[in-house]
C-alpha cells in the first residue's frame, strides 16, 4: 500500500520483497502491527536486515533501556523528528521514564546526574564538527560510564539518526495515520 503522505511504499507481509519477509514476520509476531517505518524499510531487504540486526544487538548491549530511550528522545528532538517523537512518547513511558524525565531527555538533560553526563556527551557529539569536546567524554567516564557504554551511546545516536533520515526522506506518515486503510484492506 502506498499512502498519500509517503514517498516510499509502506509494505506489509503481502507486498514486501521476499527477502524482507523473515524480518517482517518476526516483527509481526512480536507486536501485531508493523510500524510504517519498518514497512518502508521492507522495500530494501538489505536495509531492513541491517537495521534489525543493529537494533537487536544494541537492545541487548550494556546500556540500560532507560538510557537508550533518553538518547533516542534527545536525538529525535535535536533532529526535529515528529515521527520518532510520537513513538518515543509511548516507548519511553513503557521503559519506566516519567513524564518529567521524557521532557528533560528531549533537552539532553536528566534529574539523574549520571544520565545527564551521557546526554551531554551525546549533545556534544551531535553539535560538534569533529570529535565531541574531550571534557564531556571525561565527565561520562567519571560518572561511571564504561568505554563499552559510551561506544554504544554513539551507536544509538547513529541508529536513531538513520531512522530519522529514513522517515524524513520518505515523508513517512506517523503510525496509525493509515490505520483505516489497512483495516479496510484486511476486511
Amino acid at each position: 500500500m502506498k499512502t498519500q503522505e509517503s514517498r516510499f511504499q509502506v509494505h506489509d507481509d503481502l507486498t514486501a520483497p521476499e527477502r524482507s519477509l523473515p524480518v517482517l514476520k518476526g516483527a509481526l509476531a512480536g507486536g501485531g502491527q508493523l510500524p510504517n517505518f519498518v514497512g518502508v524499510l521492507a522495500g530494501s531487504p538489505a536495509t531492513l536486515r541491517a537495521y534489525a540486526r543493529l537494533r537487536s544487538e544494541l537492545r541487548h548491549g550494556a546500556l540500560p533501556l532507560k538510557t537508550q530511550q533518553r538518547i533516542a528522545l534527545a536525538v529525535a528532538e535535536h533532529q526535529r523528528s515528529t515521527y520518532a517523537l510520537s513513538t518515543l512518547a509511548r516507548t519511553a513511558r513503557e521503559a519506566g521514564l516519567g513524564l518529567d524525565e521524557v521532557t528533560l531527555a528531549r533537552s539532553f538533560e536528566s534529574s539523574e546526574e549520571r544520565e545527564a553526563t551521557i546526554l551531554r556527551f551525546v549533545r556534544g557529539l551531535l553539535e560538534s564538527e569533529g570529535a565531541p569536546p574531550l571534557h564531556l567524554h571525561e565527565e561520562a567516564r567519571e560518572a561511571g560510564w564504561t568505554d563499552e557504554q559510551v561506544l554504544e551511546a554513539v551507536a544509538h545516536v547513529g541508529l536513531n539518526t538513520f531512522s530519522n533520515l529514513i522517515t524524513r526522506a520518505g515523508d513517512v506518515p506517523r503510525d496509525g495515520s493509515g490505520e483505516e486503510t489497512r483495516l479496510l484492506q484486511a476486511a
